[in-house]
């Protein structure tokens, strides 16, 4: 009858290739402070290590590390692209960091915790979520 299908369901876990291959790839610079860039929506959550000078040196996405559809958004898998991210800062050599938060995700606070366990000092933690000053244009009254 034909070739018979499995279907593979995930269980919200990370998928340990892309991790170990997220982590081969680091680069090999030696940085000591620098800004980490969270930006949590509803769909996703993206982490970016820069230096001073505004250079990305490390990123990872919960899409990256195989988190598929509604599951990308959730706080675990924030934490776990946050501790992806640490180990990547502590393998280039960062001692401190300021951290920019942009977006109103479930991811906010637990990347940021998943970040602070690797031993990484944060100064400053700043939030920067965008904020229409008036929104989108009211629309035209109804005429009956």
């Amino acid at each position: 009858m034909g070739k018979k299908r499995i279907i593979r369901k995930s269980g919200g876990t990370v998928d340990q290739g892309l991790k170990s291959r997220s982590l081969a790839r680091v680069a090999k610079k030696n940085v000591t402070a620098g800004t980490l860039h969270i930006h949590a929506t509803y769909n996703n959550t993206k982490v970016l290590l820069a230096d001073k000078s505004g250079n990305a040196v490390a990123w990872s996405t919960s899409g990256s590390l195989g988190f598929s559809g509604a599951k990308k958004g959730t706080p675990f898998a924030a934490a776990k692209v946050g501790e992806l991210v640490g180990d990547k800062a502590s393998i280039i050599g960062v001692k401190e960091v300021d951290v920019v938060i942009r977006g109103v995700g479930a991811g906010r606070e637990s990347a940021l915790r998943g970040f602070a366990g690797k031993g990484i000092e944060i100064t400053r933690i700043a939030d920067d979520t965008p904020v229409p000053h008036n929104g989108p244009r009211a629309p035209k009254p109804r005429r009956v």
